[in-house]
């Protein structure tokens, strides 16, 4: 993977790009990573040259595989949610969804942000939410409205 450019960012916004960056090139298993706002916008992701090389047989996205990653993990974030409340379980911490090719981790940021995980169909369940765990904690008091802003930005610009 080839690290994003973050020419021009602030420091905070610099290193959740790092930190994003670490999770998938550290942790084994791991595919791709997208963090999501509230309001399911894409703000950081581990593929933002993702749409120059779509996957055969699928049609070329905004942002190719983040842009399907943001999605999902968007949709579950809700999903999951509304279920709590109907449930009465109170907030969601974590979503893991197992399929028979790879998996999917969906986790809250504190501000209402979310973090997606695509992971291998054989990756360590429990490292990958340690790690995600982590970049949750890291991150949580970092993304401000205005670094939301500014990486929402920096995203638009992406090619």
């Amino acid at each position: 993977m080839t690290a994003p450019s973050t020419y021009g960012l602030s420091t905070q916004a610099r290193n959740l790009q790092w930190l994003l960056t670490d999770l998938v090139e550290e942790v084994p298993g791991v595919n791709s990573v997208a963090v999501v706002s509230s309001d399911g916008l894409l703000l950081l992701s581990s593929e933002p040259g993702a749409s120059d090389t779509p996957q055969e047989g699928r049609p070329k996205g905004p942002r190719g595989a983040s842009a399907d990653l943001a999605t999902i993990v968007s949709g579950l974030g809700s999903l999951t949610t509304g279920a709590a409340a109907l449930m009465e379980f109170g907030t969601v911490k974590q979503t893991m969804v197992a399929m028979e090719n790879g998996s999917v981790f969906v986790m809250a940021i504190s501000d209402g942000s979310l973090l997606g995980v695509h992971a291998t169909p054989d990756c360590d369940m429990s490292v990958i939410a340690y790690h995600m765990a982590l970049f949750v904690g890291r991150a949580g008091h970092v993304l401000t409205p205005e670094v939301r802003s500014e990486l929402r930005q920096s995203m638009e610009k992406t090619p």
